[in-house]
């Protein structure tokens, strides 16, 4: 299926790794220009090095901190041309209320939150001035099925949740689509080490983190380039009544699997 986005210009945020490397991956397939922001130059350089051989697009990368409202506005500003948007950065730490100090709360919410939040604002302006334009949110089913010992992501999830449907219910008036993915588990090298984490401590070996997974759908996580394909979908021009709405990946996890 043609997607019709080749020549499409993309801002991934949070592109050095995973779901956000996964996504710039998937939108160079699809013949897209792209800009790559996270704070991990190193990273990001090397992934734009490897696209631009494979798909003769162009990259450009943006080391920033989007914590940082000067960073975020500088960013902004050179995305300008941006027919697309990625809001994908974020590193909410687990825990339950107790565990999870104000500055901690603070800190995650700045970036994953407030981060989403803001430099949606910035973009959806200048996207409205020129006449046009999609941004796709990378929120987290923990925003649906509600998880006590991860109360800061939960909590953080289900206000972007809200914050995707209320501006994406009222966009496409200024022809613009605003939507959300809600990724269950994903393989990222994060969960990797959570599970590796967790593995070390439930059955005394690291290597044994897949038996924890066996209560998954398929008994394993997501792929990131799953959650990827679903952005470069939901981008498109065959999405294009599409707005306002959120999508979960999750193998039907927050919709009772094992129940």
């Amino acid at each position: 299926m043609d997607l019709h986005l080749r020549g499409k210009r993309v801002l991934i945020t949070g592109a050095s790794k995973g779901i956000g490397a996964a996504a710039a991956e998937a939108f160079a397939e699809e013949g897209c220009d792209l800009r790559l922001a996270a704070r991990n130059v190193e990273q990001m350089q090397a992934l734009a090095d490897r696209l631009r051989s494979s798909h003769q697009i162009d990259v450009a990368v943006h080391g920033v901190d989007l914590r940082k409202p000067d960073e975020l506005a500088a960013l902004a500003a050179a995305a300008g041309d941006i027919d697309i948007l990625v809001n994908n950065a974020g590193d909410i730490p687990g825990g339950s209320l107790d565990k999870i100090d104000e500055p901690t709360w603070r800190h995650a919410w700045d970036l994953k939150v407030f981060g989403f939040i803001n430099l949606t604002r910035l973009v959806y302006a200048q996207m409205k001035a020129r006449g046009h334009g999609v941004i796709v949110n990378d929120i987290g089913a923990a925003g649906e099925k509600f998880d006590a010992n991860y109360i800061c992501g939960s909590a953080g999830n289900a206000a972007l949740m809200a914050f995707t449907r209320a501006l994406g219910g009222k966009s496409l008036k200024d022809n613009i689509r605003v939507v959300g993915i809600n990724p269950g588990p994903v393989e990222t090298e994060r969960h990797v080490t959570l599970m590796k984490t967790r593995a070390k401590t439930q059955l005394g070996d690291e290597n044994r983190f897949r038996e924890l997974q066996q209560g998954l759908p398929l008994g394993r996580a997501a792929k990131p380039r799953e959650i990827a394909d679903m952005m470069t979908f939901l981008a498109s021009d065959r999405a294009g009544y599409t707005t306002g709405v959120i999508y979960t990946v999750d193998g039907g996890h927050s919709a009772g699997w094992g129940s």
